[in-house]
């Protein structure tokens, strides 16, 4: 394979945004069910699984590196200008860069590393999280004027300092549902794209 073949053309790219914006919208959607705050610890479960399906199908269509990564910083930019901090922003770009390196190491054909890839990818949404732990006093002072005292007593009972490592766990798990869902859901597309 030459260099030239390896470079992100215009299809590539075309499929960047457009699967980015299917997931992006989905997320979005998901992110919904935290103005519930018992929901908040459950985001990293919930939408790694319900963008399962439009990421597995996206993943189908990558040969090259970048794309996967390229996808972890648009989001985090999405989301950084909605006011959700840096921190989603260097999640995307790790998380990224990471899942891009998994699915190389795969040769973009073995399903293993399509699966830990989906996982791994999934875990830039704890940077959305983080906030929640690493800046703690802050991030709940600032919801109290939008949401009300009543809401951030209720999200700081259920998300304990405990919960940050185990928030990761269960996201990872998110991705990795998420991921046997989409596979199950687009068999033909893996057969099609040669990932077993």
């Amino acid at each position: 394979m030459n260099t030239k073949s390896n470079k992100l053309q215009a299809k590539d790219l075309i499929n960047v945004g457009v699967f980015t914006a299917i997931y992006f919208v989905i997320f979005f959607a998901g992110m919904m069910l935290g103005y519930i705050p018992i929901f908040i610890p459950l985001l990293g479960l919930v939408c790694p699984i319900l963008c399962g399906i439009p990421f597995m199908l996206y993943l189908t269509k990558i040969k090259k590196f970048g794309m996967v990564s390229l996808t972890g910083i648009i989001l985090g930019l999405l989301n950084l200008i909605m006011g959700s901090g840096v921190l989603v922003l260097v999640a995307g770009v790790i998380f990224g860069i990471l899942s891009d390196l998994i699915l190389r190491t795969g040769k973009y054909q073995s399903w293993k590393c399509t699966l830990l890839s989906n996982g791994v990818f999934s875990l830039w949404i704890m940077g959305y999280v983080s906030r929640m732990f690493l800046t703690r006093t802050e991030f709940f002072a600032s919801l109290v004027s939008s949401y009300g005292q009543e809401y951030v007593d209720t999200l700081m009972s259920y998300t304990p300092g405990w919960m940050y490592p185990v928030l990761f766990v269960v996201t990872f798990i998110g991705g990795i549902l998420g991921a046997l869902l989409g596979k199950a859901v687009l068999k033909k597309h893996f057969e099609k794209a040669g990932i077993a």
